[in-house]
């Protein structure tokens, strides 16, 4: 072998070696990272966990859409989704997961639902309060029609008993003297206190709220007080008539006043309330559950019992039967595990029961196109090939057999995540990126440690690290 090409195999050699300290490097920067993060109480990068695993409420609450269109109704429960998940976040509960559930097929039946889980929050009471009182924003014209007729049924029961007759009270059918308007919270913009009604109306300093539209809200507020010039406009919280102002002309703009004789911190909360949300549709609660942080408890530490010992047995048959290979399939999914637990802290995931189980399955592929890489790398040493271009070709014929399932595990965890429930959701997250992270594991760090070993096949040690089994 002439000069150049020994000093050309030491530079490769070197850079081999150079490439697989970076690898081991970065894994101990990462692992480094976990270690830190997960001792320290304060860090901000935590891991976080499901109601499963860190115990907390579960809620149901069932939504009111008998008075809606059934076209409109999956717009307004996602509204009524994204203003539950807005009115939480702002009391600081970690990851809450809110979802909407149609609990029947029957279409005279159907009923919507919205389940709201709280981690972390074991207390109903306080899981509850945590929601909060989200105001039911309606405005509604009042009948004149239907007053008059009301006003004369109650003075002829009146008549009656004044004179001694006995009234069949049933017998006589008042009417509903609100005419809903569809104007309600779900195109309420924004709200504000200000002292005074703003008209001129009511004493400077009483503190009223003023509510500002969006867009089609605007033209709606503005097309309903054109029609009904003189009419009275009853402004609703909660089926609570707070007030009900005559409308003198077309009001345009997008803004309106609620007038109820507040205290100025009534009026501070009612705004705030309003900003945080308010409901598009009434909401009743149904049910609640409460899973204690001990049940929690012994379920991660089920999980993380489970993978810990199926990983140690998982080495050390690696180890006994592939030898140096195995031992570095090892080191390979040491670096696995360390960039998952770095990528549930930095993405961050959600880890529940299912993930966990999803997370240790994942392991189970990732050890698969490990010895799937041995096994073709043991064939192409049989054959008398020098270790560096084994490695190579057995890298290179095992990769079509892990692309193809690994690429099959991905469209599982797609459909899975597309179509399942929240608990499905969790496990095809973890175990999707589980997947994509065992390939580059098995592939690329693998591949890159095996290369930088100074190990030969030429003598019989050589042929004992690297062959696999019982007589190799």
């Amino acid at each position: 072998m002439s000069h150049n090409q020994k000093s050309q195999g030491s530079t490769e050699m070197f850079i081999r070696v150079f490439r697989a300290i970076a690898v081991i490097v970065c894994a101990g920067i990462l692992g480094y990272f976990v270690y830190a993060s997960t001792i320290d109480e304060n860090s901000s990068k935590p891991f976080k966990f499901g109601l499963d695993l860190a115990g907390g409420s579960h809620l149901v609450y069932e939504a009111d859409v008998s008075s809606l269109e059934p076209s409109e109704v999956p717009e307004l429960m996602n509204v009524l989704r994204e203003v539950i998940e807005r009115r939480i976040n702002v009391f600081g509960v970690s990851e809450p997961v809110v979802q909407i559930e149609r609990s029947s097929f029957v279409a005279e039946t159907k009923q919507e639902r919205l389940i709201v889980e709280l981690p972390g929050v074991a207390n109903v009471d306080e899981a509850i309060k945590e929601i909060g009182k989200t105001p039911l924003l309606e405005f509604k014209l009042i009948d004149k029609e239907a007053v008059t007729a009301n006003a004369s049924i109650e003075k002829a029961i009146t008549d009656a008993a004044a004179d001694g007759k006995e009234v069949d009270q049933s017998a006589f059918n008042t009417k509903d003297i609100y005419v809903n308007t569809e104007l309600t919270g779900r195109y309420l913009k924004g709200a504000e206190l200000v002292f005074g009604s703003g008209s001129g109306a009511g004493l400077s300093n009483e503190p009223t709220v003023s509510i500002t539209f969006n867009d089609e809200g605007a033209d709606l507020f503005e097309k309903i007080t054109r029609e009904n010039v003189g009419e009275q406009l009853a402004i609703f919280l909660d089926g609570t008539m707070m007030s009900s102002p005559r409308i003198n002309e077309a009001i345009g703009g997008g803004k309106a006043i609620i007038s109820g004789n507040f205290t100025p911190d009534e009026a501070r909360e009612l705004v705030r309330n309003l900003n945080f949300g308010a409901l598009p549709v009434p909401i009743t609660l149904e049910s609640t559950q409460t899973i204690g942080s001990s049940l929690g408890d012994s379920a991660l530490q089920a999980g993380v019992y489970a993978g810990v010992v199926g990983f140690i047995i998982l080495s050390c048959f690696l180890i006994l039967w592939y030898r140096l290979p195995g031992i570095i399939a090892v080191v390979a999914l040491i670096i696995y595990v360390t960039i998952m637990l770095a990528l549930f802290k930095l993405i961050p995931v959600v880890l529940t029961a299912a993930g966990i189980a999803g997370f240790i399955l994942s392991v189970g592929l990732a050890v698969d196109a490990n010895v799937l890489i041995a096994e073709r790398m043991k064939e192409e040493l049989l054959s008398g090939k020098r270790i560096d271009a084994a490695i190579s070709e057995g890298f290179g014929r095992a990769w079509l057999a892990i692309r193809d399932s690994n690429t099959a595990h991905i469209i599982v965890g797609i459909i899975l995540f597309w179509f399942g429930t929240a608990l499905i959701k969790g496990f095809a997250l973890v175990f999707s990126i589980g997947v994509f992270v065992s390939m580059f594991s098995a592939i690329t760090v693998s591949r890159t440690l095996l290369l930088a070993l100074p190990v030969t096949a030429e003598n019989k040690l050589g042929k004992f690290l690297m062959g696999s089994g019982i007589s190799h």
